[in-house]
This record gives structure tokens, C-alpha cells and sequence, in this order.
């Protein structure tokens, strides 16, 4: 899960310093920039995988400062994604106009472009104008052509994660999240989700805070792709209509209420447009097979998560109750697998 755009002013330098010296060498390349070395670092609040930091210089003319995005990985992460697969996808995107461009890399992060767009909050993906932006700029990524195979990941992934959760946990812990019975539930989905099924490059991880916004132009940007990969849609889309019960700037921002999952009539407004956005226009019957894809996709979305959360309790030190929010979401799970799939 990616960073979002709430600030706070750290007055103490946390930077690496080959990150600092790459800061230095990018600002002194700036003619505007009086002085490389007189650089804010400001944290950027909500990061659950990464640290991230906002970096202003000063400029002669005093008039708007120059900035960029400092990225240090997470410890630990390495387990859920492949690092340099994701910066060969930043890079692609880049070049795609999809996103920001990629300044620098150090050893345990990277410089990336300032977009000057506002990312979202929680409110504004229940927004009717903004959720029609999200939605015609999602269709967009997923037509996109990423260099190499077009596999679907997900299965494979969430098999992954399991291992790792198993090998990890405690026992007490395996037991009380039912991880073993967890590879059947796994294999009963991959069975009855993955006939006829649309494909594409999908974000995965689609929460507000990886959606920015350009009050101006009105133009979305999704950033921050460390789970990107060719996946169903009705996955990525399952996932973003799941988001809408978090909120990750309150003071407890572990806990998910689904009291805010979309109703049927938003989620049939924003694949209408989704699907309508390339121009062409869906039948009804188009429309409903997505719907209910996408729902039964929200199961896979829930054990992606939990078990996220209970391998990102054991691997990273930021301060997030991983493991209720994992224990949400396999609660979630189960409740809603009968409805879904007909069966207990």
C-alpha cells in the first residue's frame, strides 16, 4: 500500500546519505536553485510499505520551491514484490506519460518526480465526478502494453504469501487465521473465478492514497506500482470498490468499515463508465457480468490483504496494526463467501 499526501515537518535529516548526495547532484543541475544543499525534508504521513518524504529547495526567485518524492524501501517488503520488476514498471509507466518520472535511484530507495496534483482522501472516491475520472483513467491502465509475459499473477502470488505467512507465523497465529485451510480456499476461487475472464495490466493495489488529482485539469495520475501485474480487472476493480471501507487518516487507521462499500447502483455507475470510457458502449448484460465478476473477485481481494497483513506484522516496523487490519479482512472473507460463491 502506498503513500498519501498528509504532511508533517521532520526536522531532523533521516536521508541516507547516498540519497543525499543524488538529492544534491539533482538540485545542482537547477539553475534556480540557490543553494543544492538547503533542502526541507518533510515525512509524507500514511506510508504502509515504504518511508516517503516530500524535498523543497528554495528558489532565487523565491516564488514556488522546487521539489521531488524521496522513496526508501521498506524493510522486509522485499517478500510481497520483486523490486526490480517494479522499477522496470515505474520506468515503463514513465515513459507511457503515465506517471512520475523516475530522477535517481540509492541503495534503498529512489528520487521520483513531484506531481503538482493533490492525492485523494477517503471522501473522494465516493465523489460521483471524481469516481467517473478514476474510473475511465483505470480502463486506460489496463489497455496498457507492458513488456514481458501476460500471465496471471494473482493465484501465484496469493500462494506465495501464504507459504510465507505459514513459515513466519507462530502457531497460535496460523491457527486462530485458519492458514491451513486457506491453500483449498485459494484453489477453490483460482476454479470458479478464472474462466472468461477480461485481462490487463492491473494496479492491485488501487486506494485513494495512490490516486492523485489535478484540480485544474481535472486529469487523474495513479502512481505507486509495486503490485502492478497482468490480472483479471474484475480483480484491480474489486480491490478499489473495497478501499471505499478504509480510512488511513484516522486514528485508527487498521479498522475497515464496509457500512461504506459502494451499493449496487455506484458500482453499476462507475463499470458503466469504466467500460463505456474507450467508446464503446455496453450493453446492460455487459455491465451485470462485470458487476458481478467484480464481487466475487472482492473474496481474492481479502485473502490478498490478510495475508499482507500478516506477513507485514512480522516484516515492517511502521506503525500500522497490520494484523487486525488482516484479521478484518479475513472476517470479511468468510462472511461473505457463501453469498458470493454459494457455499460455506
Amino acid at each position: 500500500m502506498g503513500a498519501v499526501d498528509t504532511v508533517k515537518t521532520n526536522k531532523e535529516n533521516p536521508l541516507p546519505a547516498d540519497a543525499k548526495k543524488l538529492l544534491h547532484s539533482i538540485a545542482s543541475k537547477w539553475s534556480d536553485v540557490a543553494d543544492p544543499n538547503a533542502l526541507q525534508v518533510i515525512r509524507l504521513k500514511g506510508a504502509m510499505t515504504n518511508e516517503v518524504y516530500q524535498i523543497k529547495w528554495p528558489t532565487r526567485a523565491g516564488e514556488m520551491s522546487r521539489k521531488v518524492l524521496v522513496r526508501i524501501y521498506g524493510e522486509g517488503v522485499d517478500v510481497f514484490f520483486n523490486r526490480e520488476d517494479e522499477i522496470r514498471t515505474f520506468e515503463c509507466m514513465s515513459k507511457h506519460g503515465q506517471g512520475p518520472r523516475l530522477l535517481g535511484r540509492f541503495a534503498n530507495g529512489r528520487i521520483e518526480e513531484f506531481i503538482r496534483a493533490r492525492t485523494l482522501s477517503a471522501a473522494d472516491l465516493r465523489d460521483p465526478d471524481i469516481s467517473a475520472l478514476i474510473a475511465a483513467k483505470l480502463k486506460e491502465f489496463h489497455e496498457l502494453d507492458m513488456p514481458g509475459p501476460k500471465n496471471v499473477k494473482l493465484w501465484d502470488r496469493l500462494r506465495d504469501w501464504l507459504s510465507t505467512a505459514k513459515r513466519l507465523s507462530p502457531p497460535e497465529e496460523a491457527e486462530a487465521f485458519c492458514l491451513n485451510a486457506l491453500g483449498e480456499e485459494i484453489s477453490e476461487l483460482e476454479r470458479k473465478l478464472s474462466s472468461n475472464q477480461r485481462m490487463g495490466f492491473c494496479h492491485n493495489d488501487l486506494q485513494y492514497g495512490n490516486i492523485m488529482i489535478d484540480e485544474e485539469t481535472r486529469s487523474i495520475t495513479i502512481i505507486d506500482y509495486e503490485y502492478a501485474s497482468y490480472n483479471p480487472v474484475a480483480f484491480d476493480i474489486a480491490n478499489h470498490f473495497c478501499e471505499m471501507a478504509a480510512d488511513y487518516h484516522t486514528d485508527t487507521p487498521h479498522i475497515l468499515d464496509y457500512d461504506k462499500y459502494p451499493g449496487l447502483e455506484e458500482r453499476q455507475r462507475f463499470l458503466r463508465t469504466y467500460l463505456s470510457s474507450s467508446g464503446h458502449q455496453p450493453s446492460d448484460s455487459e455491465v451485470e457480468k462485470l458487476v458481478r465478476d467484480v464481487e466475487k473477485y472482492t473474496l481474492a481481494s481479502h485473502l490478498f490483504w490478510g495475508l499482507w497483513g500478516i506477513i507485514s506484522e512480522l516484516v515492517n516496523e511502521i506503525d500500522f496494526d497490520y494484523l487486525e487490519y488482516g484479521r478484518q479482512r479475513f472476517k470479511q472473507y468468510w462472511l461473505m463467501k457463501p453469498e458470493l460463491l454459494g457455499s460455506s
